[in-house]
């Protein structure tokens, strides 16, 4: 349980370390690489990661509150239950990523490629998927209060879980004929 707050560590490169429940609350992180690194329940609260790099990094429970993302990019990482509230994402990538039950209320994937990042039980409400592809991944479960989707490529998306309260967020967007009928059956409905 380390604490780095506030230090500026703008540059560094981590590689295999473990960083479980470490505190980099309002640290300078710009430009940082994280590889194969191990922090469970770290607190990235306020801190500054523009242009920082994430891959195959366990990153699960873990908070970005007010952080400035900027250009980063997550790659084959987990970060199951963490929570983005209120974080600047301007360029903001995932790729192939674990975000179950993660907290990405307000977020703009907005004509970004979603390569298999798996969203299932995730809270959504208000995020901005509209003109989004996604390449395989799930929306299983998730929480979708006021998200758009206008536009979006949904065909190798997993849909399972689908409410009736949720489908008019999915007006304009692209489905397959496989997923409509899945959502038809999930609503009630006998498709012959």
């Amino acid at each position: 349980m380390a604490d780095f707050s506030r230090l500026n560590l703008g540059g560094c490169h981590f590689t295999r370390c473990t960083l479980v429940e470490a505190s980099f609350f309002g640290a300078q992180l710009n430009g940082t690489r994280w590889r194969s690194c191990r922090g469970r329940q770290a607190d990235f609260g306020a801190a500054d990661l523009h242009d920082a790099t994430f891959r195959a990094c366990d990153l699960n429970n873990t908070s970005w509150r007010r952080a400035k993302l900027a250009s980063v990019a997550f790659s084959e990482s987990k970060l199951t239950g963490a929570t983005f509230e209120n974080a600047t994402t301007l360029g903001l990538q995932f790729s192939e990523c674990l975000l179950i039950g993660a907290d990405l209320r307000g977020m703009s994937f907005r004509k970004a490629t979603l390569d298999q990042l798996d969203f299932s039980d995730a809270d959504l409400g208000g995020a901005d998927f509209r003109d989004a592809v996604f390449n395989g991944g799930s929306l299983r479960n998730a929480l979708l209060k006021s998200a758009r989707f206008a536009g979006a490529d949904l065909r190798d998306a997993d849909l399972g879980g689908l409410r009736l309260t949720d489908a008019a967020q999915f007006r304009g967007a692209t489905i397959s004929h496989a997923q409509a009928a899945l959502l038809m059956e999930e609503l009630g409905l006998r498709v012959a």
